[in-house]
């Protein structure tokens, strides 16, 4: 029982889910990754602006 036939038939298996996984990477994950930060930050700074009121000069 040699390995070396285990090798061979499953490189090109491989090299097809690196590529699934790099594309998965790129076209998914990075900009949902994306949005989510900037949806996260406009959520933090709503939830500031509720608590210490909407940016400007003090209302005389």
């Amino acid at each position: 029982m040699s390995a070396a036939g285990d090798d061979t038939s499953g490189r090109p298996r491989r090299r097809r889910m690196e590529i699934f996984a790099f594309l998965f990477l790129t076209a998914v994950l990075m900009p949902a990754a994306a949005v989510a930060t900037v949806g996260g930050y406009g959520l933090a700074v709503w939830v500031y602006q509720m608590l210490a009121g909407p940016p400007g000069p003090p209302a005389r």
